[in-house]
Formats: structure tokens, C-alpha cells, sequence
């Protein structure tokens, strides 16, 4: 196995243990994550994913020799391939859970990408980001519909186009990354930000909040309002609302 699976105080980390390769994606990688998210995803003693890596790396993105081999298959063989990374992707940005990604090191073209698609990221300042495909022939075909979303178009061509490596401080200022800390720090602050969703928020809510800010980016105006007053009113008659509510009126700690 490339991928580990544990889970500490309702928290499941999935984690990356191919350093020597830096954590580089191929289809093996690729299907044991998309399997682990799934296990983490329907694990009732999980509430929130984190994403991390072991070694200097975080992820290097697709690996290189991996790629060549794939250069001799068909077309057909080629999209069932870029499908397999596209519906990795796609699973998490849309995972009923929260995902944070742990980043301990270069996040680099699809290794990039998978710190894109993740609800929150936390770097190091050591760490450097960029999607690089460009500068070897190839294109950032998939991230790129998630980048647009999360950073706009100006910025996201000037990653996608120029091809560089940005900073972890110029991370932040592009929206990429949440937040820098010192590398000795990294575990526990996103330890911190994982407990703190996890005892202060309603599972349901985060998942319902999540699943609505993926769809409603792609409605006219009046659909998304429509969707939105519809998600309002179904979510006034939860048991985590009803429940929520009541606790604050009566000045109670409710634990989630």
C-alpha cells in the first residue's frame, strides 16, 4: 500500500507513504485514495479528513515514468485513466465530510491539485505550489475547473499559463492556501482546526454547507436563490437544528 488510513479523536487521516517516489500519483496511488476517502466517508467514527504525506514532499504530482508508459495507449485507454484522476478529484471536493490537507512540503502540478480540492489547506513556509504541467508539454486539464472556482480566472491563468512555483506566503495571497505555520507547528494546528469543526459544528450542516457551495456555482441567479431558500427551509427541520437552537436559547454546551 502506498495510502494509510487511521483515525485519532474522530479524525481520519489518509496518508501518502510513497516519500521516496515524493508521494507521485499513478493509477495504484490514485485508486487506493479514491478507496480510502470512500471507507473515511462512510466511517461513523469520522467526522473530519485529513490529507497528509510522509518525507519532504507533499506530493509531486503524476509520476513522470508512469506518464511515458502511458503515452504508447490508445485514446480510449488514455481518458478511462484521466477519468480515474478526475473522479479522485471530484470525490473530494464533494465528500460528505470536511477535508484538510496536511502539507509538510512542495504541492506540485496534480500533487497541487489535491491540495485545490481539499476545504482547507495548511502549509509550511518551506513549501512551494505550482502547476508545472505546461513546462513539460502537458496541460493542467482537470485541476483547472476547480482552480477557476476557488481563485478566478486572473490568477488562475497566471499559475496554470506561467507554469512557476510560487511561495507558501504567495499561496495565501492568491487564496490557494489557509494558512502558514512553522513546520514543528503543522500537525497540531491542523490537529486544532479538525477538533475545533469537529466540537463546535453540526456534522450535518458542514456536509449540507459543502454540498451547496459545489452546485449552486453553476446555477442562473434565481435557480441558486431558489436552491438556497429550498436548503433553508428543509434544514430548519433537522434534529441538529432543533437541537442546536434550543441548546443556545437555554445556554447550554451542546456536543456535536
Amino acid at each position: 500500500m502506498n495510502v494509510a488510513y487511521s483515525i485519532k479523536d474522530r479524525i481520519g487521516y489518509i496518508t501518502l507513504t510513497r516519500p521516496e517516489k515524493r508521494n507521485a500519483l499513478n493509477f495504484e496511488v490514485v485508486q487506493q485514495l479514491k478507496d480510502l476517502f470512500h471507507e473515511a466517508e462512510r466511517d461513523d467514527a469520522v467526522k473530519v479528513v485529513v490529507l497528509r504525506a510522509e518525507g519532504d514532499a507533499f506530493c509531486a504530482g503524476a509520476d513522470l515514468g508512469y506518464l511515458q508508459s502511458l503515452q504508447k495507449n490508445s485514446y480510449a485507454e488514455n481518458l478511462e485513466d484521466s477519468n480515474h484522476l478526475k473522479e479522485l478529484f471530484l470525490q473530494i471536493y464533494t465528500l460528505k465530510k470536511v477535508v484538510i490537507a496536511q502539507i509538510q512540503g512542495h504541492a506540485l502540478a496534480g500533487g497541487c491539485g489535491l491540495a485545490t480540492v481539499c476545504d482547507f489547506a495548511i502549509t509550511v513556509p518551506e513549501a512551494k505550489f505550482g502547476y508545472t504541467e505546461v513546462r513539460i508539454g502537458f496541460i493542467p486539464a482537470i485541476v483547472m475547473v476547480f482552480l477557476l472556482r476557488k481563485i478566478g480566472e486572473g490568477k488562475a491563468k497566471q499559475l496554470l499559463l506561467g507554469g512557476e512555483l510560487i511561495t507558501a506566503q504567495d499561496a495565501i495571497n492568491m487564496g490557494l492556501i489557509n494558512k502558514v505555520v512553522a513546520k514543528e507547528k503543522l500537525e497540531d494546528e491542523v490537529y486544532q482546526l479538525a477538533s475545533s469543526l469537529i466540537e463546535n459544528n453540526s456534522a450535518q450542516s458542514m456536509m449540507t454547507t459543502k454540498k451547496m457551495i459545489a452546485e449552486v456555482q453553476s446555477m442562473s441567479l434565481d435557480e441558486a436563490l431558489t436552491f438556497a431558500a429550498k436548503s433553508n427551509a428543509l434544514a430548519r427541520e433537522s434534529d441538529d437544528c432543533k437541537k442546536g437552537i434550543a441548546s443556545f436559547l437555554n445556554k447550554e454546551k451542546f456536543k456535536w
